[in-house]
């Protein structure tokens, strides 16, 4: 990354509250303009380093600069930021025009000035005309509407969003996810968004930042965090995936219950012959095979369950050569009836071995 495109830095941030830690030596740069997403289950420190970013939390160590300006120390108000939290934070007594000046108000700007500002953040955020209703004559998909125009009516340089959508039901989740990344592509404001929902991160970031236990595990473009997850943990929180116990065998080669599985060039890892090792495969990374296909890594099993996602079906199959081990092949709806994929049937199937990770087994 070219330091002069280097928006917000974060240099040996850790975190402690008494004997727990938090946060353990974060190293973080983000561009303008970017849209980053901290990804991550509950209590993986992902909420309180955004609050860090914010001066809502003091760091224990290290330091953060914001376009060249050391913030490390500095209180909430002289930071450059807005901020949109789970709850929607609106005065319930305000009007929403007066919710969304808050911050305006507060700077002492003329009273036409922020009355015209208003009206064009609402119109931004799809409520045109809706200044004189109060919080509570909305829905929750208003209301944080009405909490992103907030944040954004002082035209700050950072955007926080802090899990902004979980507390709307899923359709309104997915619509008002893609209105935020519209409105952050159309505006160019540098956006942190955290979040435990792999989907919404995956749709809306430019890159991930996937943390765990309080450090780093990845950081990387959605598709790179997807397809070369880089730790185990990555790998089995990102998307589903298949866990598949072997033993090295070298040059890139592992035994795999009765098969000899070989991985792409640079996928295999440096493992030492006899190792145990976790090989992680996606559901969607097979090929169908015809009855009495030839191919090298072949594989039979019977439908022993399937698990109906929408769009999409997970098929939890018994493979004759993975014998102990339930593999999960992903299909599309056209594709369960084009390859006849039903309990109790038959699939013909090979693994995709290019697409295989492989991880020591005491790292899995």
């Amino acid at each position: 990354m070219d330091p002069n495109d280097t928006y917000l830095r974060i240099e040996g941030v850790h975190k402690r509250f008494g004997a727990f830690s938090a946060l353990e030596h974060i190293d973080l740069a983000i561009r303008r303009g970017e849209f980053v997403c901290f990804l991550g289950p509950s209590g993986c420190g992902k909420t309180t380093l955004l609050r860090i970013i914010a001066g809502l939390e003091v760091q224990t160590g290290g330091r953060l600069w914001q376009d060249g300006r050391d913030i490390s120390l500095l209180p909430p108000p002289q930071r450059d930021y807005g901020i949109v939290f789970q709850s929607y934070a609106l005065f319930p007594n305000l009007t929403i025009a007066d919710n969304v000046a808050y911050g305006l108000v507060n700077r002492r700007q003329p009273r036409a000035q922020i009355k015209a500002r208003v009206e064009e953040l609402l119109k931004l955020v799809g409520l045109p005309g809706s200044g004189g209703k109060y919080p509570a004559q909305m829905s929750g998909g208003q209301q944080q509407r009405v909490a992103l125009a907030r944040a954004l009516a002082t035209s700050p340089g950072l955007l926080l969003l802090d899990e902004p959508l979980s507390a709307l039901d899923a359709i309104v989740r997915v619509h008002l996810r893609n209105e935020i990344h519209a409105l952050q592509r159309e505006l160019g404001v540098t956006t942190i968004m955290v979040t435990h929902d792999q989907e919404e991160a995956l749709s809306v970031a430019d890159r991930l930042v996937v943390m765990n236990h309080g450090v780093i595990e990845q950081v990387g473009t959605p598709m790179e965090v997807y397809r070369e997850p880089a730790t185990p943990f990555v790998a089995g929180f990102v998307g589903k995936v298949n866990r598949l116990p072997a033993v090295a065998e070298g040059h890139r080669s592992f035994a795999c219950g009765t098969m000899k599985l070989r991985c792409a060039d640079g996928q295999g890892g440096d493992y030492r012959t006899g190792q145990d090792v976790m090989l992680y495969l996606r559901p969607e990374d097979r090929v169908m095979l015809n009855a009495g296909a030839d191919h090298p890594d072949r594989c039979s099993g019977r439908v022993k369950r399937i698990e109906f996602l929408g769009g999409n079906c997970l098929a939890e199959v018994d493979a004759e050569c993975l014998p102990g081990i339930p593999v999960q092949l992903q299909f599309s709806l056209n594709q369960m009836d084009e390859f006849n994929v039903r309990e109790g049937h038959r699939l013909d199937f090979a693994l995709r071995t290019d697409r295989l990770r492989v991880f020591p087994k005491n790292g899995a």
